[in-house]
């Protein structure tokens, strides 16, 4: 038996040894502290007991039968309560506060964030939280293209695009031509699955198909005439930056959405801009 081994994990052992500050689980040779206030009641030397094991203030392996909201490999939201100089600390449901290092962070956090989380050993064998769970999340999702979803978005990338945990649980991706939108770390959307690679990650639009965002543009660029004064001070042949700026949408959608309002009377096109009719 190598104890450190199940460093992180729930195990189940035999108590061994009873002293006046708790209960010794393992064997002769190998044990581990239950701290007194964590002996269940009845517990007695050769008995089996559920528990999870990590490291205590001073660094010493120790079990608990307290249920972590974490274990090592899992993927969880926990919630900040507090921070420090080293980082942040989680509530995982031990009393010794999870550490969240600054640089596991894909976001600077705060007391109060719910941050999605998976639980590793660092160098020292202390067990830490790391916000970078690409690699932990599935790729096998019951969902497929046209499916509604909710995610939650864990990192960005000025290549890729923003990269969202569906379910908390699965890998997906809104690629970047299609954010529209300043999302944040931790913001929890509803999205439209656009596709499903061969390795089973997920592509995502928060947008609808095209003929049914339509009418949903269109009342974006009225709005957004509103906002002007009733005069747009561009046309569909500006710059596509200025338009995903301005109205938070690719230059096809501003185009289709123009047309639309043609059609129905509700603007005309000058040589330089947009104006309410």
């Amino acid at each position: 038996m190598n104890l450190e081994q199940g460093l992180g994990k729930k195990q189940t052992l035999t108590a061994v040894k009873k002293v006046d500050f708790g209960m010794y689980l393992g064997t002769q040779e190998e044990r581990v502290l239950l701290p007194k206030k964590q002996v269940p009641a009845g517990l007695e030397i050769g008995d089996l007991v559920e528990v999870f094991l990590y490291k205590d203030s001073q660094d010493r392996l120790i079990a608990t039968t307290n249920e972590p909201k974490i274990t090592l490999g899992e993927i969880k939201v926990l919630k900040v309560v507090d921070t420090g100089k080293i980082g942040a600390f989680l509530d995982w449901g031990l009393e010794k506060d999870l550490l969240l290092p600054f640089k596991e962070q894909t976001a600077e956090v705060k007391k109060g964030d719910s941050c999605l989380v998976s639980l590793y050993a660092d160098r020292s064998g202390r067990l830490c939280a790391t916000m970078r769970v690409y690699g932990k999340l599935r790729k096998d999702s019951p969902y497929r293209r046209d499916d509604r979803v909710t995610g939650r978005v864990y990192d960005k990338s000025d290549n890729f695009g923003v990269f969202v945990a569906v379910d908390d649980l699965y890998c997906a991706l809104i690629p970047k031509r299609e954010v529209y939108e300043d999302y944040r770390i931790g913001d929890v959307i509803e999205a439209r699955v656009t596709g499903v690679k061969e390795d089973g990650k997920l592509d995502l639009s928060v947008r609808e198909k095209a003929f049914i965002q339509m009418d949903a543009d269109a009342g974006r660029v009225l709005e957004a005439l509103e906002r002007f004064g009733g005069e747009l001070p561009f046309t569909d042949k500006a710059d596509p930056e200025l338009i995903k700026r301005e109205l938070h949408m690719s230059k096809n959608a501003f185009k289709r959405a123009v047309g639309r309002l043609l059609k129905q009377g509700k603007i005309e096109i000058k040589e330089k801009s947009v104006a309410i009719r």
